[in-house]
């Protein structure tokens, strides 16, 4: 067997697995950075404005760049967990998710999976409220955040489960955010754009 190709930590290294320190400082600063912003803006922005156009389009910002950061680059530092998309040239859309075999710093593992529970947590608890306040504005923003946070919660889970590709759940929960960009898309033109009365037309006589 050759002995320079079993599992031991390398030399140099020995410290790096469960160091407490952090191996990628700034990567782990913006895992938590746009996620907690979303929700302390949510819940006290309302103390700073009234205007629920701004805060909304504030909050889908850094929900859709937490989203983005989280799926691309701190799954595959943090941790070395990958979750993607491609078409097929039947055009099937398959779901691949990736898990490569590294030592990850157990302070990362913790921080980067308490981020994803605990705010997923904080959002169902928040559509909850909304839901039961009858509140459908702010209920249609907690539907997209919390669709983005349990859509990277469900690839990594899957990632660390081992599974390579799967089409059900994600399909559907892609399709879900697409159908709430649309509702989006429909709620924002509305709140831009009020109907208008509808013109004084005269009644004209029979000729």
């Amino acid at each position: 067997m050759d002995p320079l190709s079993d599992d031991t930590i390398p030399f140099g290294e020995e410290n790096l697995a469960n160091s407490t320190k952090l191996p990628h400082p700034y990567v782990t600063f913006f895992h938590l950075f746009f996620r907690v912003s979303a929700v302390v803006i949510y819940f006290f922005g309302r103390i700073f404005t009234d205007s629920f156009i701004t805060l909304f389009v504030l909050i889908i910002l850094l929900l859709s760049m937490d989203f983005w950061i989280v799926k691309n680059i701190t799954g595959r530092i943090m941790v070395g967990l990958r979750w993607w998309n491609y078409v097929d040239d039947d055009g099937v859309s398959h779901w691949v998710y990736e898990s490569r075999k590294h030592r990850v710093n157990s302070s990362e593992h913790r921080i980067f999976w308490a981020g994803l529970w605990s705010v997923t947590g904080m959002w169902i608890l928040f559509f909850i409220t909304s839901f039961f306040s009858i509140n459908f504005k702010w209920m249609l923003l907690v539907s997209i955040a919390l669709t983005l946070n349990i859509a990277n919660l469900h690839g990594y889970i899957k990632c660390k489960g081992g599974n390579q590709e799967n089409v059900g759940i994600s399909s559907m929960a892609s399709s879900f955010i697409f159908q709430n960009i649309g509702k989006v898309r429909e709620t924002m033109s509305s709140l831009n754009n009020p109907p208008s009365s509808p013109p004084n037309i005269k009644p004209t006589g029979i000729v």
